[in-house]
């Protein structure tokens, strides 16, 4: 099989492996503007993927696009010309478009009761959609009220993106805070909403997968 076929036959297990990749690349990318370039265009082939992903479920994939091209927009303008306007509103398209290509991997995954390879890809895929879209959304209340986010290290600067992105997959993951914690009102509400949606995605998502799996093959 070639690898376009196996990539149109499990493209959750192509966005999962792209998003596990960048998660492991991106502290190289920190501190340099060509890393910052480089950044953007690991950030733009996530949202492709993601596109290609939603085309395979029954969501809508003109929603993905809409949401993606400003999405990718203003990304390259960030990178380019940052400007604290910018950064609030590129994280919240980007924040609906990964919350959006979720609810619709989880719609996929929920649509009847055969499990296949690619669904079982799908939740790793939709795990890491959500962890990036409660990231955005950490970037955009740092964005609007300062100092929502510290740290160990240099408590008082405005936590980077790898920073907010680990605090958003321990969150999610609910294996606890870490040394980045929330010390402000809008920061614990946000990161109280991500824990219960971290519980609810293992509880109703996963185990309904794992259950379906071991009873086919029983």
């Amino acid at each position: 099989m070639s690898l376009f076929g196996s990539a149109r036959r499990h493209p959750s297990a192509i966005l999962l492996v792209v998003q596990l990749l960048g998660v492991l690349i991106y502290p190289a990318m920190e501190g340099s503007r060509g890393g910052r370039v480089a950044f953007e265009i690991l950030g733009i082939v996530v949202l492709v993927l993601a596109v290609f992903s939603v085309r395979a479920t029954p969501g809508l994939t003109w929603v993905s696009v809409c949401l993606g091209i400003p999405a990718v927009v203003l990304s390259l303008v960030d990178a380019f010309r940052p400007t604290d306007v910018i950064v609030p509103i590129s994280a919240a398209l980007h924040a609906a478009f990964y919350f959006y290509a979720a609810y619709s991997l989880l719609r996929y995954m929920l649509s009847d009761h055969d499990v296949s390879t690619d669904e079982l890809y799908a939740a790793g895929a939709t795990f890491t959609l959500v962890a990036w879209g409660f990231a955005y959304v950490f970037v955009i209340v740092q964005a609007l009220v300062p100092g929502s986010f510290t740290a160990a290290v240099n408590p008082a600067q405005d936590r980077n993106w790898m920073e907010l992105l680990f605090l958003s997959f321990i969150t999610l993951s609910s294996t606890g805070l870490s040394d980045i914690i929330p010390i402000t009102s809008w920061g614990r509400s946000v990161v109280m909403i991500e824990q219960l949606a971290g519980l609810g995605y293992v509880a109703m998502v996963v185990s309904r997968l794992v259950g379906l799996t071991v009873a086919r093959r029983t």
